[in-house]
C-alpha cells in the first residue's frame, strides 16, 4: 500500500476488479488503483505474461494485485471471475469494467451475426453480468466504473456492433445507478478518446493517428495513464457525489 502525505491513500482496505487489465488502459487502471491502496484482481483473456508482469509491477511499487484468466466470450467465465474475485479479496467495494472484444472495423451490411454476437458478449453481456454480480454483493458504498467510448457520440464507419454494445453499458450505467443509490453504490461510465495503447496503433495507420491528434484540442492522443486517473477520481471518496454520469476522457474531442 502507498501512503499519501498526511495520511493513507484513499482506497486503504478497498477490495477492486478490473476486467481486461493485462494491457492498456485496464493495466494502467490497475496500477493507479493499487497505488491508491486498493487490492486489486485483474481479469485476464489469453495473454498470461502481460498480466503476470501487471502483478510484478504493482508489486515493485507497493500494491497488492493477482492476475485471473478469464476470457469473457466464454459462456460463465464473468460470473466465475467475479466469484473468484470476491473469495481472493474478501469483498468487493470496486469495479472496472475495461474489457472489450477485439474486431475488425467492417461496413455495417458487411457483418453478420456471429460479428455481432462476438462483440455483444464481451462488451456487453459480460458488463451486464458483473454490474448483476455487483448489485447482489458488492458493499454499500462501493463503486462501478464501465469503460465505454467516444465513439457512441462520434461515429465513424466500420464500428456499427462496436458503438451499439458500448451504447448499451452507457445505458446499463444509467439505470444501475438509480437502482444502487440507496446503498451508496455510484456507478458512471468513463469514454475514452484515441488512446495510445497497442490495440490503437494496430488498427490505426499512424496517419490516421496523427489527424485525430490534430483534431483533439489537447492535440495529442490520450494515455492510458490519462483515463486511469478518471477511473480513480471515480472509484475514490471524492467521487461520492457523481453517480450516473458519462465522463468523455477525450481531451476535448467529443
Amino acid at each position: 500500500m502507498v501512503e499519501e502525505q498526511g495520511g493513507p491513500a484513499p482506497l486503504t482496505g478497498k477490495a477492486a476488479v478490473v476486467t481486461g487489465g493485462s494491457r492498456g488502459i485496464g493495466r494502467a487502471v490497475v496500477r493507479r488503483l493499487a497505488r491508491d491502496g486498493a487490492q486489486v484482481v485483474l481479469g485476464y483473456a489469453h495473454d498470461e505474461r502481460a498480466a503476470a508482469e501487471v502483478v510484478r509491477t504493482v508489486e515493485a511499487e507497493g500494491g497488492r494485485a493477482w492476475a485471473l484468466r478469464a476470457d469473457l466470450g466464454e459462456a460463465g467465465a464473468a460470473e466465475r471471475l467475479m466469484a473468484e474475485a470476491e473469495e481472493r479479496l474478501g469483498g468487493l467495494d470496486v469495479l472496472v469494467n475495461n474489457a472489450a472484444g477485439s474486431f475488425t472495423p467492417t461496413p455495417l451490411a458487411e457483418l453478420d451475426d456471429a460479428d455481432l454476437d462476438a462483440v455483444f458478449t464481451v462488451n456487453t453481456r459480460a458488463a451486464f453480468t458483473t454490474v448483476r454480480y455487483a448489485a447482489r454483493r458488492m458493499r454499500d458504498g462501493g463503486r462501478i466504473v464501465n469503460i465505454s467510448t467516444v465513439n457512441t457520440v462520434r461515429p465513424v464507419p466500420g464500428i456499427a456492433a462496436y458503438a451499439a454494445s458500448k451504447g448499451a453499458v452507457e445505458q446499463l450505467t444509467a439505470v444501475a445507478a438509480v437502482e444502487l443509490g440507496p446503498r451508496g453504490i455510484t456507478v458512471n461510465t468513463v469514454s475514452p478518446g484515441a488512446t495510445d495503447t497497442d490495440l490503437l496503433r494496430g488498427t490505426n495507420p499512424p496517419e490516421a493517428l496523427d489527424r485525430v491528434a490534430g483534431l483533439t484540442p489537447l492535440r495529442r492522443l490520450g494515455r492510458p495513464e490519462d483515463i486511469a486517473d478518471v477511473v480513480a477520481f471515480l472509484a475514490g471518496p471524492e467521487g461520492r457525489w457523481l453517480t450516473g454520469q458519462n465522463l468523455r476522457a477525450a481531451g476535448g474531442l467529443a
